[in-house]
């Protein structure tokens, strides 16, 4: 496997976002390609690729099988309970899927695309209140209290719905990521724009895909996201995921005040700037942070060839954690290009002088956007 090669081609630390533009139309990416990038970038979408795996799984467990149970205690076992299970996951040796509903949380509260407004359409709520008639069948008490508060269930259901499509649309990037490894391991990764080409490939041929979400109660089968709601998984998952997750989230408990007076966060929601884009390496390992749950699972998949990288730097395992989400970074960097460049208003490729205007105007806004971003510190890392 590839060892670190010291040796980088690397933009000079004066790189201004116009050249990061100009790299973008010339076929390149927000991240510089390097060797040592393309080692730290595949390896850690393989760790990522597996985390995702186990992440999409209990979200469409919790989806199928925990629908509108209020005290879902075990809703991280996916249906296995056992004593040894429950040890491992009061000793925290375990996956930590709080971070996969972290970011089923963002999605919920930013919402975007027909997902978000289909949730508050009135065939949503037709479909949602025959599944929680059926679910509460027999239950005078909690039919009784969906009569009084007739919100508060509706709202667990559209919870449920977002549980599902992340999953869904987990399911295809986990196999994009470990397809991506399997072709580096062959050979055929050979650079950032290969990594960015596979990925943008893989969000075309998936763009399409319907997301659709039913629940089984008794004997009966009930739509939630039906498929005459024509949800697909690029406009309906993977864009509002990328706001959501990659742009906006919010702040972390513990390091930024939630007090609406100090006016240290923003009170317009469009304005946050805490997403995975954004975020300071250092606090990962601190309590309360959720990326280190998610940094943390990631060391237990860590190809040899990306921890050995890791092992030659200057503290060696002592900050694996910062090592991590660092090339997580620049990895998800990769991620917002290959979404960048599907979604531009012409082919990066085009010869025509009043598209590659449209589509420089496009690249420029969106590098605007990240220049508050770890964009500008990852160019020479």
């Amino acid at each position: 496997m590839p060892q670190k090669t010291g040796q980088t081609v690397l933009p000079p630390a004066s790189q201004t976002l116009e050249e990061i533009v100009r790299r973008l139309e010339t076929g390149g990416a927000l991240l510089p390609n390097s060797p040592d990038n393309l080692i730290e970038v595949v390896g850690i979408l393989k760790s990522y690729g597996e985390v995702l795996n186990a992440y999409r799984l209990n979200l469409t467990y919790i989806a199928e099988y925990q629908f509108l149970v209020l005290f879902p205690f075990f809703k991280y076992f996916n249906g296995e309970v056992t004593a040894s299970k429950l040890l491992r996951h009061w000793w925290h040796d375990r996956i930590n899927y709080e971070f996969s509903e972290y970011c089923m949380k963002a999605m919920f509260w930013h919402g975007g695309g027909k997902l978000d407004d289909y949730l508050d359409s009135d065939e949503f709520r037709q479909l949602a209140q025959k599944a929680i008639q059926a679910k509460l069948a027999g239950n005078p008490l909690m039919l009784g209290c969906n009569r009084l508060f007739p919100e508060f269930l509706l709202e667990q259901v559209r919870v449920m719905a977002y549980y599902s499509a992340l999953g869904q649309f987990w399911t295809v990037m986990s196999a994009m990521f470990l397809d991506l490894s399997d072709r580096y391991d062959r050979g055929e990764i050979q650079s950032i724009g290969d990594v960015v080409d596979h990925i943008l490939v893989g969000l075309v041929e998936a763009a399409s895909k319907p997301i659709v979400y039913q629940v089984k109660i008794g004997n009966q089968t009930y739509d939630i996201l039906p498929a005459s709601a024509g949800l697909t998984f690029l406009m309906d998952t993977a864009v509002p995921y990328v706001e959501a997750v990659f742009f906006r989230s919010f702040p972390f408990r513990g390091t930024v005040t939630y007090n609406a007076q100090s006016h240290q966060i923003s009170a317009d929601q469009s304005q946050f700037c805490y997403g995975a884009l954004y975020a300071d390496p250092l606090p990962i390992g601190g309590a309360g942070i959720p990326p280190t749950l998610l940094m943390q699972d990631m060391t237990h998949f860590l190809p040899e060839y990306l921890h050995d990288l890791y092992r030659m730097g200057l503290r060696g395992e002592e900050d694996l954690r910062v090592k991590i989400c660092i090339s997580f970074q620049k990895s998800m960097f990769c991620v917002t290009t290959a979404a960048i460049l599907g979604l531009a208003p012409y082919p990066i490729t085009t010869t025509n002088p009043t598209e590659q205007q449209a589509n420089h105007i496009y690249l420029g806004s969106w590098v605007k956007r990240l220049a508050d971003s770890r964009l500008i510190t990852l160019q020479n890392d």
